[in-house]
C-alpha cells in the first residue's frame, strides 16, 4: 500500500537514515511524493539553497565539487542535486555529474542525488523542488542544485534557489548567452571559470559592460574568476555566496524570494494537473470536430468553459505577473 510505503520512509527519515531521504526523492520522481511533502514541508526553509547553471563544458560539476569541499571545511552538511540531460527514448541519464563528485561519496554529511531532466524545461528535473524540500527537512545546511545548462528556457533555477550562480567560460562564445532574455537578470553571481584562459579578461569586461545595460536596484551581481580544477578563486566565490545570503536576510528579500518560489511550485503543480485532466477531453473534442476543425482559441475556450465562475475567462481579468522569487506559505 502507498500509505505503508510512505510511513516506512518517514520512519527512516525520523531515524536520520540517508535511505529515508533517498527513498523520499525516488517517490517524488515517480510522481508519488505529495504525501511526503505534506508531512515534511513545515521542517524546510532553513537551508541555504544555491543554484548553479551554465553551458555544457563550463566546469559546473568541478565547481560544485569545489564548493562542497569548502562548505564541508566550514562544518556545513551538504545536499547536492545534479540534473543530467536524459535520453528522449529511455528517459535515462548518463549521470556524469555523479562521477565528478565521487570524492565526496564517502562523506556521511554529503548526500548526492543525480536526477534525469526527462525533457523538463527550465534545466531542472520535474521533482527537483521536492528533492530540495526533502534535503532541507532532513537537516542539510547547504543544498547545491546543478542544472542541465543555460539558455532562454533554462532559467527556472532562479525560481528555486536563494542564490543563483551563472558560470561562463572564456573563448566559447558564452558572452552571447548573456544577451538572451533573462540570463543577466538570473545571476546573483557570475563565475568566469577556467580563468587562466587568454580570453578570460575579455569575458569579464563583456560581463561588466552588459551589466551596465541594466538598472539594478538592491543587489548588484558579483563577478568572480575561478579555476575550479585547481581550487583557485573558490574561496572568493564562497565568500560572495555568503555575502549574498547575508544581503537577502538583512534586506528581507529572502522571504520574498521564497514566497515566489512557493508560488512557482504551486503554479507548476496546477498547470501539470490541468494538462493531465484536460488531455482526454482534448482528444475527444478533436475527434468530435473531425480532427480539429475549430480554431485553436475556440477549442481552448470550450475546454476551459467548466472553469468559468471559478477562474477568469481566457482573456478576461488582469494579466498575472510572476512574483519576484521563493519560502514560507505566509502571505499567499
Amino acid at each position: 500500500m502507498p500509505e505503508d510505503r510512505d510511513a516506512q520512509i518517514l520512519a527512516l527519515f525520523e531515524a536520520g537514515s540517508p535511505r529515508g531521504l533517498a527513498r523520499a526523492i525516488t517517490r517524488a520522481e515517480s510522481g508519488h511524493g505529495a504525501e511526503l511533502v505534506r508531512a515534511l514541508y513545515a521542517r524546510s526553509g532553513k537551508a541555504l539553497t544555491i543554484g548553479l547553471t551554465g553551458p555544457p563544458g563550463v566546469g559546473k560539476s568541478t565547481l560544485a565539487s569545489a564548493l562542497v569541499k569548502i562548505a564541508r571545511a566550514s562544518g556545513k552538511t551538504v545536499g547536492v542535486i545534479s540534473v543530467d540531460p536524459s535520453s528522449p527514448f529511455s528517459h535515462g541519464a548518463i549521470l556524469g555529474d555523479r562521477i565528478r563528485l565521487n570524492e565526496h561519496f564517502t562523506d556521511p554529511d554529503v548526500f548526492i542525488r543525480s536526477m534525469a531532466s526527462r525533457g523538463h524545461l527550465g534545466g531542472l528535473a520535474g521533482a527537483t523542488g521536492d528533492a530540495a524540500t526533502f534535503m532541507d527537512a532532513f537537516g542539510k545546511d547547504v543544498i547545491l542544485i546543478e542544472t542541465v545548462g543555460v539558455g532562454q528556457s533554462e532559467i527556472e533555477i532562479a525560481e528555486l534557489a536563494d542564490t543563483t550562480l551563472v558560470a561562463l567560460q572564456p573563448g566559447s562564445g558564452d558572452s552571447v548567452q548573456l544577451l538572451k532574455a533573462g540570463i543577466l537578470e538570473v545571476a546573483d553571481i557570475f563565475v568566469v571559470n577556467k580563468a587562466d584562459h587568454p580570453m578570460a579578461l575579455q569575458l569579464r569586461r563583456e560581463i561588466r559592460g552588459m551589466m551596465e545595460m541594466l538598472d539594478f536596484s538592491g543587489w548588484v551581481p558579483e563577478l568572480v574568476a575561478t579555476q575550479a580544477r585547481e581550487g583557485i578563486g573558490v574561496d572568493e566565490l564562497w565568500t560572495a555566496i555568503l555575502k549574498h545570503d547575508a544581503y537577502l536576510r538583512q534586506s528581507g528579500d529572502l522571504e520574498t524570494r521564497r514566497r515566489t518560489a512557493f508560488a512557482h511550485r504551486v503554479r507548476a503543480l496546477v498547470t501539470g494537473e490541468m494538462e493531465r485532466r484536460i488531455e482526454p477531453r482534448l482528444l475527444a473534442s478533436l475527434s468530435a470536430d473531425g480532427g480539429g476543425a475549430s480554431d485553436p482559441y475556440s477549442a481552448a475556450e470550450r475546454l476551459l468553459a467548466p472553469l468559468d465562475g471559478a477562474l477568469p475567462a481566457l482573456h478576461g481579468g488582469p494579466a498575472t505577473r510572476a512574483l519576484p522569487i521563493r519560502a514560507s506559505v505566509k502571505g499567499l
